[in-house]
């Protein structure tokens, strides 16, 4: 481990926060007895455990002083602020074109007004101080968490050996909110449209900042103007084909580089104030609507716009720093930054007109056209907004992953970059795609306001998206009163939506790609979570008890009474090693259909994964059982439950269930956060197994633990593959249509998609797992 990767990971341990621990429940058909052995995991079996019936340690969200707040003000430079630090290179050309004329002075202190207000009532008071305020219970904050924070999904896995009553023995419960579910879907879809704009963010975002960039050369060299989209295309190239490497390096000097850019932002920003100090009055508000109404022109609204690109990272990011090191950063060294930069553009502007119109940010930067600070600008010009580029294709990596994890998206081919730093996760058909977006946009939009007219509308409508999440969440997670949240929706509604309806204006001038790009991705992300859910529908419903199914041999008769469990529960060690079984040949469900035939014991571990949360046995077990007749000497039965939190500590990983009814036989439920990878290690969920056996039985008489760890050493993972159909629907007049569809997008679809994405793409290596074919009607 190199010096970088060692302080990574020291800064890693240093912000180690707690994350949710699931809670066992009790049945109350067992007279208050606990259903579920559970333990906590842990590091070593060595270690003592104790049965817990109710644990509930949520995690908490960041809280540093002193230094190293500091230091984490420090980082958050690079990481959030990269994509509306480089907004001053296009803003004033975005709102006065070069192919226009220079505006008047009072019109460009009334455009500074309307600039620096924007960033005062958006960024800094929205963002900052009222967003924050509403990052999760964990310290997570974003539109998708905000959402996740309404509809929470239910954890729990059902018991394995009980008859499937509906009843739902909830493992942990995150669930905070009243709002009814009739809400859930018009949310749904406005939540998944705001996500597929910010996807489509990343690609305007390098498309904008990098050309941006690079035109300052034809400021210093006009004989190479031409060659400004061949240029950024290259370096758009270089940067997405680096991505496969990973970012820890590179991202490890954001923050020193961003600084520096702000740094010379203010400082240029203070000399050319010189040029013509009444630019002061830009901080009276009735200079900018006084700009519109002698104006009369609203599409200004649109390049005023530009200056607030980023700013949804501001409450994005909050699960990776706090909400304390965000404003300090902000308020203290980014807005002042940002203000002294459009303060001094607008202050040359009025001085020179005509002679830094054709491209404000470079000719108004003091000295000569090609002089030392302008190369110094120039070049960290280009880095700034490689970073800004990169934190957006890295968040649209990180932001596909939620997606995948919370099955809006296909489970698409993942790999991880770092062994240090959590959420650095590439996946390839994602790069390429935002590789060959990209470049599409910079070669076909060669005029830079056409480009900037596109990037607007998707900005706007993720801001506007917020709102009404953040005005959701006001009344039924935080519970304040009804006319604290239509205030607050009236107000910054009204903002956001004037911002909104400007950019809808730009749509014939180019911003109909993001929106085409935003539909149609809004489009797959909601029949993709249909149809899935349909799919999880099913096997949740289809599930076969285990005690129906696979009966100790010499027990002919199938007794429910707890008395007759416990005493089964009594028996010994010895008398459960020698113990054999059947199991019963009929229908699906059905208790006492069949004939019984028995069953051989395999020295060697399955696991069977459970596609979707439910009671009872998956399918997976029940086919596999059919075709070879046969038991595991170790059955895991796993499921894994995405919990509305970004990430879950290793410590609190799983949850451990022994099956009374059969030897051998375990339920795991794994917790992943929304933004990690599928990386269940089968060898970690047998040490909590035999640390469990160890504490339920301390002699091991019958060498239980020896024994399992023997066979574990040969893992198959069992999964099921699905040949869904579907099923007919009955819908009134309009039956036939709608069968057609549903059939022509399930069959036709559906199932293409889901054979090219299988559940198992990210899973452990595809030579250990079995597939089991399941029909499905759904």
């Amino acid at each position: 481990m190199d010096v970088i990767d060692r302080v990574a990971l020291l800064w890693l341990k240093a912000r180690t926060v707690q994350h949710s621990r699931a809670q066992a429940r009790t049945d109350p058909r067992t007279n208050g007895k606990s259903e579920l052995n559970q333990i906590p995991a842990m590091s070593s079996p060595n270690i003592p455990v104790s049965l817990e019936s109710g644990i509930d340690k949520k995690r908490t969200a960041v809280k540093l002083s002193g230094v190293a707040l500091l230091f984490l003000s420090f980082q958050t430079l690079g990481i959030i602020y990269s994509d509306i630090g480089t907004s001053p290179l296009y803003v004033l050309n975005g709102i006065w074109p070069a192919s226009g004329d220079a505006p008047s002075r009072d019109d460009v202190v009334g455009g500074i007004s309307c600039i620096i207000w924007s960033i005062t009532l958006l960024p800094l008071i929205k963002y900052v101080f009222i967003s924050l305020l509403f990052g999760t219970q964990e310290g997570e904050g974003g539109s998708y968490a905000l959402y996740q924070g309404l509809y929470p999904p239910d954890d729990y896995d059902g018991n394995l050996d009980r008859t499937l009553t509906g009843d739902s023995y909830k493992v942990a419960s995150h669930k905070s909110s009243t709002i009814s579910e009739r809400f859930r879907l018009p949310l749904l879809a406005w939540g998944l449209f705001g996500t597929a704009l910010t996807i489509a963010d990343g690609i305007f975002t390098p498309a904008v900042s990098v050309t941006s960039a690079v035109g300052g050369i034809a400021v210093a060299k006009a004989s190479v103007s031409s060659k400004i989209t061949p240029i950024s295309i290259v370096i758009l190239l270089v940067l997405f084909i680096a991505q496969r490497f990973g970012t820890a390096r590179l991202a490890f000097m954001f923050a020193p580089i961003s600084c520096v850019w702000f740094l010379l932002l203010a400082g240029t920003g203070i000399y050319n104030i010189t040029a013509h100090p009444g630019i002061f009055r830009a901080f009276d508000p009735s200079r900018a609507v006084m700009l519109f109404v002698r104006t009369g022109d609203y599409d200004i609204l649109a390049g005023v716009l530009l200056a607030l690109t980023g700013c949804e990272a501001i409450f994005a990011n909050l699960g990776q720093f706090n909400a304390l090191s965000i404003r300090i950063s902000f308020a203290g060294f980014v807005y002042p930054a940002l203000v002294l930069a459009y303060l001094g553009q607008g202050a040359r502007l009025i001085r020179d007109g005509d002679a830094v119109l054709d491209n404000i940010f470079y000719k108004t930067i003091p000295g000569p056209a090609d002089g030392a600070l302008f190369w110094i600008i120039f070049v960290f010009a280009i880095l700034a907004t490689i970073i800004a580029s990169q934190a957006m294709i890295s968040a649209t990596f990180s932001l596909v992953q939620q997606l995948v994890n919370m099955k809006a998206l296909p489970p698409l081919k993942m790999s991880y970059t770092s062994e240090t730093i959590q959420g650095q996760v590439y996946i390839p058909v994602v790069n390429w795609t935002l590789m060959i977006g990209t470049i599409i946009i910079v070669a076909a939009f060669s005029n830079l306001s056409n480009l900037t007219n596109a990037y607007g509308f998707a900005v706007a409508t993720v801001m506007f998206s917020t709102t009404i999440l953040l005005a959701v969440q006001m009344r039924w997670v935080k519970h304040w009163p009804a006319v604290v949240a239509i205030g607050y929706f009236v107000l910054w509604g009204f903002f956001d939506g004037l911002f909104w309806g400007a950019s809808l204006k730009k749509v014939p001038l180019g911003a109909w790609v993001p929106l085409m790009i935003g539909v149609v991705l809004m489009l797959f992300m909601s029949f993709w979570t249909w149809a899935k859910g349909l799919e999880d529908k099913f096997d949740g419903e289809h599930r076969e008890n285990i005690r129906h199914f696979i009966l100790p041999d010499g027990d002919q008769e199938e007794e429910d009474e707890d008395d007759e469990i416990e005493e089964a529960e009594a028996e010994t060690d010895t008398k459960v090693k020698d113990m054999t079984y059947s199991y019963r040949v009929g229908a699906y469900g059905e208790k006492d259909v069949g004939e019984r035939q028995p069953l051989i014991r395999l020295p060697t571990c399955a696991v069977f994964h459970k596609i979707a949360r439910g009671q009872g046995a998956p399918h997976t077990f029940i086919g596999f059982v059919r075709q070879w007749p046969a038991l595991p000497r170790v059955v895991i039965f796993l499921n894994v439950s995405v919990v509305p939190i970004a990430r879950v500590s290793s410590e609190d990983r799983y949850a451990i269930t022994k099956v009374r009814t059969v030897e051998g036989f375990y339920g795991v439920t794994a917790y992943l956060g929304f933004r990690e990878k599928f990386d269940i290690r089968a060898n970690e969920i047998i040490e909590h197994i035999c640390a469990l056996e160890l504490q339920l039985n301390p002699r091991q008489l019958s060498g239980t633990v020896d024994r399992i760890r023997a066979v574990a050493r040969s893992t198959t993972h069992i999964a099921p593959h699905y040949h869904v159909v579907s099923k007919t629907v009955d819908v009134g007049t309009f039956s036939p249509v709608i069968n057609w569809v549903r059939k022509y997008l399930i069959e036709d679809i559906y199932r293409r998609l889901a054979t090219m994405f299988p559940e198992t793409g990210n899973w452990v290596a595809a030579e250990e797992i079995i597939r089991v074919g399941v029909n499905a009607r759904i």
